[in-house]
């Protein structure tokens, strides 16, 4: 082969590449690829499946506008059973066939189990619904980024919204691990700081069916109202106080989400509690995705949608900064970035990785034409407190 014919061929490499949608280009690009780790079974399923919509519905969405940074989004599924022992294998399972990006677990501890492991699996997790401190504090990583609120964020907005709370005693029935246990601390803290008390604490192992003794016990004790904080037992929960006749009154952390008002027909109707997200977030991205969600699929989005769905255009975000699909990079490069969210404008602190947003109140009531959370106190971003000095990163 002579140098010209050579030439030829070269140029006309050239001219093919030149020629070729921008589009075919961009599918050349290693793809993104999410390890969907959510709680199909156990517990958590009927959360499980609303992260699952969430994600899905953000996958989907960027997929057909091109994917992100023209890289294609694959997903792959785990169940993590709602227990920390099959989250930890379902994650590492998927990471070891390349799937490197985390998101969906819904308890702390399952997201604990997972974020301790991220640097031995090369993989990064982004948090969209875990609460615990101390996946922040002690337990932070730098591959792990929380999008979400944190315990300390709720006791922030819970000080500031405690003092317009009715009475002086209160009780409190929460879940009997680190979420729940971080509440009814975070609870009793807030409410005592104010001079008034908490003059019962109850705490039901994971998987309770029956209230019926921490029912007896909580209307023999006459206080003004329940700080209720136990996801997984909501349902069963408000449907037997109301069998046995409770009639104090609730506060709920995490109670007023969707899945428990469905299941429970009119019996949370007017109770008070914080969310994570309701279609009420008065930013464009908010309206945006509300319109969209309701679109597809008839309905708006559920709180736990909403959270989900955020904690994906976060990542999303991540990778376009990073130009980039290595985990590391990755989260490097939202480290301390301003990125856009479902809450607006949002940074991702770089002290612990913890994105700083605005915290919200709701009443259950009727909007929309179903019965659901509507925010009525909106706390700024700004009350959220400093991070803690036991992560080190």
């Amino acid at each position: 082969m002579n140098k010209y014919t050579k030439m030829t061929q070269l140029l006309a490499g050239v001219v093919l590449v030149a020629s070729l949608p921008t589009a075919a280009l961009a599918q050349a690009k290693e793809p993104l690829k999410i390890a969907l780790v959510a709680s199909k079974s156990g517990g958590f399923s009927t959360m499980g499946a609303d992260v699952i919509s969430g994600i899905k519905f953000a996958v989907e969405e960027a997929n057909a506008k091109g994917g992100v940074d023209g890289r294609k989004i694959e997903l792959a599924e785990g169940d993590d059973e709602s227990t920390p022992d099959a989250g930890r294998r379902a994650a590492e399972k998927l990471t070891r066939d390349g799937y490197k990006f985390i998101l969906g677990p819904i308890t702390s501890s399952i997201s604990l189990a997972i974020s301790q492991n991220l640097t031995r699996w090369d993989a990064a997790f982004i948090g969209t619904m875990a609460k615990a401190d101390k996946l922040t504090a002690d337990a932070c990583n730098p591959r792990f980024i929380r999008t979400n609120h944190s315990d300390a964020m709720d006791l922030a907005m819970i000080n500031q919204w405690v003092k317009g709370l009715k009475g002086n005693n209160f009780a409190i029935l929460a879940a009997d691990y680190v979420w729940g246990q971080d509440s009814a601390k975070s609870f009793e803290a807030a409410v005592t700081s104010q001079g008034k008390k908490v003059s019962l604490k109850l705490f039901a192992p994971l998987g309770t069916k029956d209230y019926a003794p921490y029912i007896q016990q909580l209307k023999a004790a006459g206080v003004d109202a329940i700080w209720f904080a136990d996801v997984s037992g909501g349902v069963n929960f408000v449907k037997q106080a109301n069998d046995f006749g409770l009639k104090t009154p609730l506060i709920g952390h995490a109670l007023v989400s969707n899945f428990i008002i469905n299941a429970t027909g009119k019996l949370l109707e007017g109770t008070p509690g914080n969310v994570g997200y309701t279609p009420d977030v008065n930013s464009p991205a908010s309206k945006a995705f509300a319109a969209a969600f309701k679109a597809k699929n008839g309905r708006l989005p559920t709180d736990t949608e909403g959270q989900a769905y955020n904690g994906a255009m976060v990542l999303f975000q991540g990778v376009k900064l990073a130009k980039s699909v290595e985990p590391e990079a990755v989260t490097k490069a939202l480290r301390g970035a301003t990125v856009d969210t479902l809450y607006g404008k949002a940074t991702v602190r770089a002290a612990d990785n913890q994105m700083v947003i605005p915290n919200f109140v709701a009443r259950v009531k009727m909007a929309d034409g179903v019965l659901r959370p509507v925010i009525e106190q909106t706390f700024p971003a700004s009350i959220t407190p400093a991070a803690s000095p036991l992560c080190k990163m």
